[in-house]
């Protein structure tokens, strides 16, 4: 059995036995979390959040990009929500390594360089300030006043607000 099918299964269980019902589409909490994505964060035991609370955002490194900026748009004009809470995390991966030594690394095997930015940092905080910025700046967020960043320590569990 492939790891997907036992997930499947896992599924039938969740469905029958813990699925909450349908929820409200808008989150109730009116918050959306940009995240990474690392499998060590559980965003919603990390901040208590139950389904139907937050629009939880992820992606690698959990910077804020063109296409969270959107996500956050659509979050913000079409599901209500008016607070926003970024996380980075320690011990990441995007803190070891360049965009150029990535990219040169993916051209030698694939024969081809990605035309897309990575986004590495060698600065967690200076990359969460950054990303804090970039929402705080952008014309295409009506709410950006209630913008805060954190990092999660992996070995810990804790989050350290960074200003």
């Amino acid at each position: 059995m492939s790891v997907t099918d036992e997930y499947l299964k896992n599924n039938e269980s969740y469905a029958a036995e813990r699925f909450p019902g349908p929820l409200s589409g808008p989150p109730s909490s009116h918050v959306a979390v940009v995240a990474c994505m690392d499998s060590r964060m559980d965003i919603y035991a990390i901040l208590g959040l139950r389904p139907g609370e937050a629009n939880v955002i992820r992606n690698a490194g959990g910077v804020v990009t063109d296409q969270e900026i959107r996500s956050l748009a659509i979050s913000q004009r079409l599901l209500g929500t008016r607070e926003i809470i970024l996380i980075h995390h320690t011990d990441c991966p995007l803190l070891n390594i360049t965009d150029d030594t990535f990219k040169e690394q993916i051209q030698s095997e694939a024969g081809t360089r990605p035309s897309w930015p990575v986004e590495t940092f060698p600065d967690l905080a200076g990359d969460l300030r950054c990303s804090m910025a970039r929402v705080r700046f952008s014309a295409f967020l009506p709410h950006r006043d209630a913008v805060r960043g954190f990092i999660y320590d992996v070995t810990t569990g804790r989050l350290q607000e960074v200003t």
